[in-house]
Order: structure tokens, then sequence, then C-alpha cells
């Protein structure tokens, strides 16, 4: 691990302050992925800004009857509020399937959204890697490309993101607030993760001077009809080969209201709204599960060793949706 200096933040906007000051320095909290990435040498911050005395630990009701969570509140915390599992089960669901009861005590809610991704060669620096080094290549186009995307990937990067909890936020329309030298803005969950072109060693839309404050979560929650389907190699603590966020809402027996997201198959969180206005208005059956999930993975490419990933994803999405609906029907 390289050398580094470190401050600890007094506000957020003294945070923001540190990183206008300083490009190469990094926020810090839980530090479950960026400590590893600093041991590995994949990321080199001179300057760390230790935010956790910061007051963003709070899950907090909004006016209009949607829920605030802190960027610090950890991923446990999360998963095991009593508002989140009675309202948001789909994102408590989705935080479990993920990581070890140890981490999830350490990640916070800011740090999972920030996660990089797991793809080998990025964590091999004797490797060359677009993501970690601009321009020196991409060895998993014709590499062992098991984990990486069939979905919007570039000629430049066929990572995905690793995140169990995106998966769920992006289903539910989560807005992120951050906040900079600029002041505060909202990024709509759509539009905060990016996928790679040819800058794929930028993750999000967030401003280099930006912190992330907290996630605002609207107040349709899913709570009746939902699912959350995580395929994986092993039934503990592995990152999703394809992991599938449904939420359904009925009424006399169609559904009213749809919405799908994808984990382990792209750079972010994949979502296709036209694969939801497939199931609007419709009885639920499996066919029409099929069709939505034909529609959610148009453009899908495999590369060699994922190509498993292009029959697995549509079974999960069909299996999702039906474990979502039947919910339905018993409740």
């Amino acid at each position: 691990m390289n050398t580094f200096s470190l401050a600890r933040a007094a506000d957020v906007a003294g945070a923001a302050d540190e990183l206008a000051r300083n490009p190469a320095a990094r926020i810090i909290a839980g530090g479950t992925n960026l400590v590893d990435l600093m041991k590995e040498k994949v990321s080199r911050p001179d300057r760390l800004v230790d935010i956790n005395r910061l007051p963003l630990k709070r899950v907090e009701a909004l006016p209009g009857g949607g829920l605030r969570i802190g960027a610090l509140v950890t991923n446990a915390d999360v998963a095991y509020h009593p508002e989140i599992e009675a309202r948001y089960p789909l994102l408590s669901r989705a935080i479990l399937a993920g990581a070890s009861p140890q981490l999830r005590n350490m990640a916070t809610t800011g740090g999972n959204l920030l996660q990089r991704t797991r793809c080998y060669y990025f964590y091999d620096t004797a490797t060359p890697c677009n993501k970690r080094e601009p321009g020196t290549g991409c060895p998993a186009m014709t590499g062992y490309n098991r984990i990486h995307a069939i979905l919007g990937a570039s000629e430049h990067c066929i990572a995905t993101h690793p995140s169990d909890m995106c998966v769920a936020m992006a289903a539910l329309e989560a807005v992120i607030q951050v906040e900079g030298t600029g002041g505060p803005r909202s990024i709509p969950f759509a539009e905060f993760h990016r996928l790679p072109g040819d800058t794929p060693e930028v993750d999000t839309t967030l401003k280099p001077d930006e912190v992330i404050t907290s996630v605002d979560l609207p107040a349709l929650g899913f709570a009746k009809n939902y699912a959350y389907v995580k395929v994986r190699d092993r039934s503990s603590y592995a990152f999703a080969l394809v992991s599938v966020a449904a939420a359904l809402e009925l009424d006399g027996g169609r559904i009213a209201q749809a919405r799908l997201a994808l984990g382990g198959v792209a750079h972010k969180p994949w979502r296709v709204p036209e694969a939801e206005g497939v199931l609007r208005g419709e009885v639920p059956t499996e066919d029409l599960f099929r069709r939505a999930a034909e529609v959610l993975l148009q453009g899908a490419v495999g590369r060699g060793h994922n190509d498993f990933k292009l029959k697995l994803a549509p079974r999960a999405i069909v299996r999702a949706l039906s474990q979502a609906a039947a919910m339905g029907a018993t409740s």
C-alpha cells in the first residue's frame, strides 16, 4: 500500500473542499472496497477524507411518503430497518443476498453505490486494463470472461457492476442526493452509473468534488409483490452471475405497475422501460414474462466463456416475475 495522508471532515462542505483541492483524494467511510483496491495498488490515493463523523447515519421519513437513507447508514442497518423491511422488502432482500454479515456491518450505502467492478483483469495490475489504466487494452475481450457483461459493453470494457443493493434501488427508482462545492443536486438512479463507452475508467456521473449524502426512496415500495433472484456460484458470499429485481403491482388480476432490473450483466444495473411496458395491463403468465425477458435482453452478446448468461438471464427473469406474481396471488 502506498503512503497517504488522512483528513477528518467536520461537515459535508469540508469534505467537498478537500476533494476540490486534491483530485487524487478519495472519500473513505466503511472502506470495504477502497482498502482492498489500495492494498492491491489498483487505487493509489495520496489523501483520504474520512467522513465517518458526518451526520449521515439516519433513515428518516420524507414529506411525500418516501424514505431517506443517509450515506453512512450501513448495509446491515438498511436491510434490518423496520421501515425498509415493511415497505421496501425488495431492497432488504437484495442487500442480504450480498457480501457477508461482517462486510454488511461495515459497508455503507454511499460506498456501495461507488463499489468498483470485480473484473479479474482490473484487480491484476500485471495485466492491461482500460478501466484501471485507460488506453492499455481489455484482455477480457478474448480472455477468461465468464463473469463479464452481455449488455451495454463497449470495445474498451466488458466489466460488470457488482452491487446487489444497486439492482434493487434501480428497480425502485431511487434518487441519489449529492453535495459539492457548487451546492447540492439530485441524480435519478438510472443516471448515476454509466456505461463504459470510450471512458470505462469513469463509473458514475458524480463530479470530482461531490459527496453522496443520501439515497431517497419514493413512496411506492412494491411491498406485496416482489422478488430478488440471485444466481451465483455458491450460496454464500459470491457476486451475482445474473441477478433480477422484480416488482409488480397487481390490480384485479392484471399488472398495473412493473419494474425489472438486472445485475451481473452490464456495467450498471440494467433496466429497459419498454420491457416493463410489455407487462403493464396484462394478466401474469409465464409466456408474458418470457416476452418481457426478450425485450429486456435485446442486444445481448456473449464473449465466449459468458455465453451461458444468454440462457441463464431469461430463465432468472421469468423465475423472479413468477415469484413476485405468486406473492400477490397469496396475499
